[in-house]
């Protein structure tokens, strides 16, 4: 309501001008609080106001995109809010789609990192056609590594230089850039796994209310979690005809890997899904297991899923690097690895594509070393 006043005091007047107003609108809301927020309490407090103002203006505008990282009060055009390079490069998302066949969650990333590379090429006032020096893009990877993980680094240098050439093969540039980005490298096995202990797992657990519609969802998305080691998209994705109560089963089709598993339903996870399906679950004739707990009722989205074990890791107080739906995972899997399973055993468990993927957890076991950093257990050197 705030900040329709906001824009509208601003001077919009249609739907389409409404995401230009977000950001000074988020400017002067927290000044209004008059609270001196540190660095660190800045993005939280401003994150909690722009959410839920985008995801009005989604359902609004659905091409719209979050314009927090342009100026203040910059005016979005249309051109904006649509596919970056829209009109310079109009048929590279069709090329995606068609000739390379990518998926719609692979393609999101490529319409990100693009999106970053259009607003650093409209700050510095350059066109991305005819060509660019290498320099120009030399630059813009190193500002981007500046704000993201080298992994995330690698994924940026890996899009551009499918882009890049894409621009060369079509004759868009006379110069192949693609082969002057050099990505990052990465060595096997140089991070610790984020798993955690199974004590922490049930100080996290207790943290959930689980008297509440909301809490039994969340309680039976964490289980899945944990005692599975699923990916968040594959807990989003489950429908009520992956449950098999008569043989209790539990299916997880198309996993990362192609393949489908299915496990035999634990009873205590069992116990959680259907006590979401009694008093918890929304009445729909859609047949997605978890649901959105507000109207308008939405199948959960994984990055929905990621976010609330993240929220729950840190009401419980647990320190973990990066956390989300995948510290869950990496807690199951390292649990499967200390109780003595084969890597192909685990591996085909937790849908992971080959036995390398599973290694990481062998590489360290963190417990012992406590004990010896404690003076208990030298023996084990």
């Amino acid at each position: 309501m705030q900040f329709g006043e906001f824009a509208k005091a601003s001077g919009a007047s249609s739907w389409e001008e409404l995401p230009a107003h977000v950001e000074s609108f988020l400017e002067m809301h927290l000044k209004r609080q008059g609270r001196e927020y540190s660095e660190s309490q800045q993005k939280p407090a401003a994150r909690n106001i722009r959410n839920p103002i985008w995801q009005l203006l989604r359902l609004i505008l659905p091409n719209a995109q979050d314009c927090s990282s342009l100026h203040h009060g910059q005016r979005i055009t249309k051109a904006q809010t649509a596919e970056p390079f829209a009109e310079a490069v109009p048929k590279f998302f069709e090329f995606l789609r068609g000739e390379r066949g990518l998926r719609e969650g692979t393609i999101v990333q490529y319409r990100h990192y693009l999106q970053r590379l259009e607003d650093y090429l409209r700050k510095i006032n350059r066109p991305l056609l005819p060509d660019l020096p290498p320099r120009i893009v030399t630059a813009f990877i190193t500002h981007s590594g500046e704000t993201i993980e080298k992994r995330s680094v690698q994924s940026l240098c890996s899009i551009l230089k499918v882009f890049f050439r894409y621009l060369y093969r079509v004759g868009l540039t006379q110069r192949d850039l693609s082969k002057v980005i050099e990505s990052p490298r990465r060595y096997r096995l140089t991070n610790i796994p984020r798993s955690i202990t199974w004590k922490e797992v049930e100080q996290m657990l207790d943290k959930v209310d689980r008297r509440s519609g909301i809490g039994r969802r969340d309680y039976a998305i964490l289980m899945l979690l944990v005692r599975y080691g699923l990916r968040a998209r594959e807990v989003a994705a489950m429908m009520l005809d992956d449950i098999d109560w008569k043989h209790d089963r539990l299916q997880v089709p198309g996993r990362k890997a192609g393949h489908s598993t299915v496990y035999p339903l634990a009873t205590n996870v069992g116990e959680a899904i259907l006590g979401y399906l009694k008093q918890g679950r929304p009445e729909t004739t859609q047949r997605a297991l978890f649901f959105a707990a507000l109207a308008p009722y939405k199948p959960l989205s994984s990055v929905a899923v990621s976010l609330l074990a993240k929220r729950y890791l840190r009401k419980a107080g647990v320190v973990v690097p990066r956390p989300g739906s995948h510290t869950l995972r990496h807690t199951c899997v390292q649990r499967l690895v200390d109780s003595g399973f084969s890597l192909k055993t685990i591996g085909d468990y937790v849908g992971h594509r080959t036995p390398d993927a599973t290694k990481i957890y062998t590489k360290i076991n963190i417990e012992r070393l406590r004990q010896v950093a404690l003076g208990v257990g030298e023996e084990v050197l």
